[in-house]
């Protein structure tokens, strides 16, 4: 079963004195995947950009440089993308193999989600709560599943208490925040298991409640965790969030060690002053 999805991103910056210069990069163009085909992408940004680069980085996600030469009050980047989303289903949960086992066979290009990073170190309240799902013997998905079913139980999701620097050890005392301190948190705990662990980047589908207008814009970015299960099964995605396995409803962007390496938009400009920063995201069911 597969989803389409028409993406709208929209990030406006206004400054308080005119940027002279600036260079952006850019995590907005979604990844082509297992499970995941982009039918079509494009980045513009007004005032348009005097030169725009395309590549992959270090995880091989799409990434973006913009060079603004202008001078300019405002900065507004808009990504659109169409979208075919359908990851298959995991494994059954009791197939997989004990955690142990998946601890023991962590090499090669997942080792590298089993360390620290910038803003996920290895936090011991995190490694203990993550611990109780994981007795001797358990099978990882298993595990998973319910270290995901609790984040969501326990945790309260309460935007604007927590910002893009927020600790994790701040998140496991306090119990609140958003998807990226509930995946930073979840990863933080496996990672100190020795689980490999990463964050993923992307968007998810939300619905209006009913007798209410769809507004424009008003959705957001999202953000998940993946998790080994060991060289047979592979990466899946839980969402600690919404306590469910990604399928059809999210669309990923990349993924990395954590936030930070995945950053929708950071740049280095001259000029500026304060800014405001205004962030729009519609994802809609695109026609057939």
């Amino acid at each position: 079963m597969t989803s389409r999805w028409r993406l709208r991103h929209a990030t406006t910056y206004t400054y308080a004195r005119p940027v002279d210069m600036a260079t952006h990069m850019l995590h907005l163009t979604p990844r082509e995947m297992p499970g995941q085909k982009v039918l079509s992408a494009t980045i513009r940004s007004v005032p348009e950009a005097a030169r725009i680069t395309t590549g992959t980085d270090h995880f091989g996600n799409v990434v973006s440089w913009l060079f603004l030469d202008r001078p300019h009050e405002r900065f507004e980047v808009i990504s659109e993308a169409e979208v075919e989303s359908g990851f298959p289903p995991p494994p059954a949960a009791e197939t997989t193999p004990p955690w142990e086992r998946v601890v023991a066979e962590a090499a090669g290009e997942v080792a590298e989600f089993l360390f620290e990073s910038p803003l996920v170190p290895i936090v011991p309240a995190a490694r203990a709560f993550a611990a109780q799902s994981f007795p001797p013997g358990r099978p990882v998905l298993e595990g998973l599943l319910e270290v995901m079913s609790r984040i969501r139980r326990e945790f309260t999701y309460r935007p604007g208490v927590t910002g893009i620097s927020t600790s994790v050890e701040h998140v496991m005392t306090t119990r609140a925040g958003v998807c990226q301190d509930f995946s930073h948190a979840m990863i933080s705990g496996l990672r100190g298991l020795g689980l490999p662990a990463r964050y993923v980047s992307g968007y998810i589908r939300t619905y209006t409640p009913p007798g209410r207008v769809r507004m424009r814009g008003a959705d957001q970015s999202h953000a998940w965790v993946g998790a080994w299960m060991g060289p047979e099964h592979g990466w899946v995605d839980l969402d600690p969030t919404n306590d469910c396995v990604v399928s059809t409803e999210h669309v990923v962007l990349g993924w990395g060690r954590d936030f930070s390496d995945v950053s929708p938009l950071r740049g280095v400009i001259l000029g500026g002053g304060r800014h405001t920063l205004h962030v729009g995201v519609d994802l809609e069911p695109a026609e057939s």
